[in-house]
């Protein structure tokens, strides 16, 4: 099998010449739809495969948890993919993606003072950045045992700060609590991994899907075998393991680290929503790069969408908030979408990168690629 190669966005209508890769912004694209269809969608609490009505509630958890692996795979295109450099540049790449996690973080307090129903996730993903920083150059094995660790670790640590947020508003749980920062840790330890791995081409991302498939297949599995989702759910809040009243101490066991249950922060749920995320992102690899400029053409309204992400997620929830009776359905996300669609292509045509991108360039311009050399606004596009 030939190489895949990265799939410019030249030749599709209005795009720069650019050497990203197509098919992660198609992925992330897919990831901030699934998380407008969680917001406004009307979508179900849970999936039930016999109820294809039930179908839609795939995008819970799943689509946050697609955002955050790909938050990893950014953090390792923007330090040298596969090969990321020594010291000093390294340390400089440390200070370009602190100086964006700032940014990002700014962004999500801001929109959390909207005071719209949904919980952002931009505060915890920027403290990931900070987090990736130290294991920049770590191998693939070391990240993917440390996102091990941090799944193991997940629901004991969020049981052990529920009681920080007994007395917590709407505000003060979408810090740390409802996005678990252990929880996301792992997601981004997985697509930094992903990142660092050495190319293999078409057959690279073949493993990779296949690979992904297996482990949530089997997660899920083992999960709804071993602690079904209660019948009764309202109790449960997002990112906190749920145990029903009565529970004895095995089940409350399988609950807190077999839950399938979406945003549980159980083992099963982290290990199965990271390895569907690795399956999609290689999915859209092999369908998109290295496939030529039709392709490109084709998938570019996607692409457009995904490559300002920080843009779109905040834009939606300005439009959530500026519309408090805004009703939830199938129409209202498909109208989400398309506006996403329409204005994402046309600013990509006519102004190049999104705005929040530029701001968050702009910042982490201020730490030069090379000693003495101004930076080039086009090194830290952001997020990637």
């Amino acid at each position: 099998m030939t190489a895949t190669r990265p799939v410019s966005l030249r030749g599709a209508p209005g795009a720069p010449s650019s050497d990203r890769l197509v098919g992660v912004d198609v992925a992330r694209a897919l990831a901030l739809l699934g998380m407008m269809a969680a917001h406004v969608g009307d979508v179900a609490e849970t999936v039930d495969w016999s109820d294809p009505a039930s179908w839609g509630a795939v995008v819970n958890g799943r689509s946050a948890a697609l955002f955050a692996v790909l938050a990893g795979v950014s953090i390792g295109l923007v330090s040298g993919r596969s090969d990321p450099p020594g010291p000093p540049r390294i340390g400089r790449i440390r200070a370009r993606l602190a100086l964006r996690a700032v940014v990002v973080v700014v962004v999500g307090l801001l929109l959390m003072a909207l005071g719209t129903p949904v919980y952002v996730v931009l505060p915890t993903y920027g403290a990931l950045f900070l987090l990736a920083l130290p294991v920049l150059r770590w191998r693939p094995w070391a990240l993917l045992l440390l996102a091990a660790g941090c799944a193991v670790a997940s629901a004991p640590v969020v049981i052990a700060i529920l009681p920080v947020y007994a007395d917590a508003d709407m505000f003060g749980v979408q810090l740390g609590l409802v996005y678990p920062v252990v929880t996301f840790a792992a997601y981004v330890f997985v697509g930094l991994a992903v990142a660092r791995m050495r190319p293999g081409g078409a057959v690279r991302q073949v493993v990779l899907l296949a690979s992904g498939v297996v482990v949530a297949t089997v997660a899920y599995v083992v999960g709804t075998v071993a602690a079904p989702v209660p019948a009764d759910t309202t109790a449960a809040f997002p990112g906190v393991p749920f145990v029903p009243r009565g529970s004895d101490a095995g089940q409350v066991f399988a609950q807190v680290f077999l839950s399938p249950r979406d945003h549980s922060s159980s083992v099963v749920d982290v290990v199965g929503t990271a390895a569907v995320a690795v399956a999609v992102i290689a999915l859209c690899r092999l369908l998109v790069d290295g496939r030529g400029p039709v392709v490109a053409r084709v998938v570019f309204p996607l692409a457009a969408v995904g490559s300002m992400p920080l843009t779109v997620y905040a834009l939606h929830l300005v439009v959530i908030a500026a519309w408090p009776d805004l009703p939830h359905g199938a129409t209202t996300w498909w109208a989400f979408a398309v506006g996403a669609v329409v204005v994402a292509m046309a600013w990509r045509r006519f102004l190049g990168r999104g705005p929040l991108e530029r701001v968050t360039a702009l910042v982490a311009g201020a730490v030069p690629t090379e000693p003495g050399r101004a930076s080039r606004p086009d090194a830290t596009a952001a997020p990637r």
